[in-house]
């Protein structure tokens, strides 16, 4: 699978890699065997950028992670985690004492001395303008906890001021069909500053991949169910903020843009790799069916400019207007 230079930091990663929030928790119940087979399936098929957090099943889906790389003596993985979501979400708490503390307990849930890339996990919009905590974050590197360090967004404003800080390698925020604005205003930003993107949430939770309909009715612990309208976290985690009935109908629309051999999924995420400045994407797997189902996107061919036209065209008649205002 192609690599991408990953920054400023050196690192590179699969353009598709994984995320590994389902392995955790928030989308329904977690099998540990079928985890790892999760995993198995995407190193198979190319992938080599996990992405990972701390509070993802309170340190299980990392631990997780550490037991496939235990019995794996070459992995050639790099493993990117967050931080500071396990806390109440003040400016207060993103000091170096506590990210020493999170660091510590992440180094061992993942089993490694040094991480390969951690980020600040949407952290509240103050803590990207203040100067104490990007040195705190200097800090880590220099006593050698972390190899590199990045931010994971909720708007594009927060992306900016963070591609503006030097020693940012990069910046992870959603990004996909249903989610456009990153286009215009952050990849350009990223691209001339050399700050890797990290595309997440992009299948819109699942809406994109045409499974389902509005009678779906998702468990009571998956957050497509108890954060709808942002009850628990950021709306825009969930559906990519966007209104699950008429993302639904969107959502058929999208499917009957895939172009043959395309599912549309595939169709999703090979927009998203064709955009000049991503790194990486980063979907979920539940299955190991579906952990090569979304690798093998990246070796289909790139989608037509009739294609992108009319990918481009369904967002601005029927999602524009839910997102743009907001994130």
């Amino acid at each position: 699978m192609e690599e991408r230079a990953f920054g400023r930091s050196g690192q590179r990663a699969s353009v598709v890699g994984l995320g590994t929030w389902q392995l955790g928790a928030d989308w329904g119940d977690v099998d540990e065997k079928e985890a790892l087979a999760v995993l198995e399936a995407a190193v198979e098929s190319g992938v080599t950028f996990f992405d990972t957090a701390d509070v993802y099943g309170d340190g299980l889906s990392e631990q997780t992670i550490a037991r496939f790389l235990s019995g794996r003596p070459d992995p050639d993985i790099l493993v990117a985690t967050k931080m500071g979501r396990r806390v109440d979400q003040i400016p207060e708490n993103y000091v170096l004492d506590n990210f020493r503390a999170w660091n510590d307990r992440s180094r061992r849930n993942l089993g490694v001395d040094r991480l390969d890339l951690v980020q600040l996990h949407c952290p509240p919009t103050p803590v990207y303008s203040t100067d104490e905590v990007f040195d705190a974050l200097d800090t880590l590197v220099a006593e050698e906890r972390i190899a590199a360090y990045g931010v994971s967004v909720e708007t594009c404003a927060e992306a900016l001021t963070a591609i503006a800080r030097p020693g940012v390698a990069g910046v992870q925020i959603i990004l996909n069909p249903f989610r456009m604005k990153p286009l215009r205003e952050v990849l350009p930003a990223a691209q001339e500053a050399g700050v890797g993107i990290i595309a997440r949430v992009p299948l819109a939770s699942g809406l994109l991949s045409g499974k389902y309909t509005k009678d779906t009715v998702f468990p009571a612990n998956d957050h497509r169910t108890y954060n709808r309208h942002g009850e628990s976290f950021d709306q825009g985690e969930t559906f990519s903020g966007v209104d699950y009935e008429s993302g639904v109908e969107a959502a058929v629309e999208f499917a009957g843009l895939a172009p043959e051999g395309f599912t549309p999924a595939q169709l999703a995420l090979r927009w998203i790799i064709q955009q000049p400045g991503v790194t990486t994407v980063i979907p979920g797997a539940r299955s190991p069916e579906q952990a090569r189902a979304n690798a093998a996107a990246a070796g289909l061919p790139e989608l037509s400019e009739d294609t992108l036209t009319a990918i481009r065209d369904l967002y601005d008649r029927r999602i524009k207007e839910q997102v743009e205002g907001r994130w």
